[in-house]
Order: C-alpha cells, then sequence, then structure tokens
C-alpha cells in the first residue's frame, strides 16, 4: 500500500484499505458467533426484512445481489427454522412474500446486542471521545459507499 497515494485520497489506495479494515471488523464480529449460528447471509435477509417488511424472494435476491436459486436456498432454511415466514402477496396471489417472524426478530436482536456490546467495549476501553466522533463522521460515507457498490 502506498502512503503517499492513500493520504492525497487516491481512489485505488483508499479502496484497499477500507476493504482491508471493513474485512477485518466484519471477521472478527463473526466470529464471535457461537458455531450453528444464523450465517451473515441470513442474517442479513433477517435484517431487511426487518428493517423494509416483506417481500418478494425475487426481490430479496436483487437487493441482496445474489442468484434466485442462492436466495431460496437461504429463505428455505430460514423459513424451516421458523426465522421467516411464507404467504401468499395480498394484490397478488400468484406471487409469495415472505416475513420475518418473532422467532426471527429475536436471533437478529440477540446477534445485534452481542456485536454491538463487543463494539462499544472496545470504542468506550480503547478509542477517545474525538476518535468516536471522526467515527460517526465518517459513517454516512461508509452508507453511501454501501449503497452504490
Amino acid at each position: 500500500m502506498d502512503a503517499k497515494a492513500l493520504e492525497a485520497g487516491e481512489p485505488t489506495e483508499v479502496g484497499a484499505a477500507l476493504r482491508l479494515s471493513v474485512g477485518r471488523i466484519a471477521r472478527r464480529l463473526r466470529q464471535a458467533h457461537a458455531v450453528g449460528d444464523v450465517t451473515l447471509s441470513e442474517v442479513s435477509v433477517i435484517a431487511r426484512l426487518d428493517r423494509d417488511g416483506p417481500d418478494s424472494p425475487g426481490s430479496l435476491a436483487e437487493l441482496e445481489r445474489v442468484r434466485p436459486q442462492a436466495m431460496a436456498t437461504t429463505l428455505a432454511g430460514l423459513e424451516e427454522r421458523g426465522l421467516v415466514s411464507r404467504r401468499p402477496d395480498a394484490h397478488d396471489r400468484r406471487r409469495v412474500v415472505m416475513t420475518v417472524t418473532e422467532a426471527g426478530l429475536k436471533v437478529l436482536a440477540d446477534r445485534r446486542s452481542e456485536s454491538v456490546q463487543r463494539l462499544a467495549a472496545v470504542l468506550g476501553g480503547q478509542f477517545t471521545a474525538e476518535e468516536r466522533r471522526h467515527l460517526v463522521d465518517a459513517l454516512p460515507l461508509l452508507d453511501r459507499l454501501a449503497e452504490k457498490l
């Protein structure tokens, strides 16, 4: 990594540095969850259904940027464990929509709580208030970047 190019904001260097940092954070949070726990892709689907409401499998596949077959497998596993439910679309009975269940919401809350607690412990113990404000200032940019990828 070229430190001068990174400091100058060169897109390739910034992209490489972001990928490394975000990847490390995600891996470390993922590693903390128990074996047999929901996968990252399953959590993403549950979180999307919680945030955006019921949706069709095809739409979920498009939004999550996975093949419809992969989404079908993910949804089948979630449905089998009672974390999502399938019902006919109220407007088009030929179509189905997926909805997060109470059990799915509990799994999501528990997982979020565990990850947030780990993040909060490190942020509170290892980062100054000013450093935390810098992270807060970067959040809208990171969200925008995620939406554009």
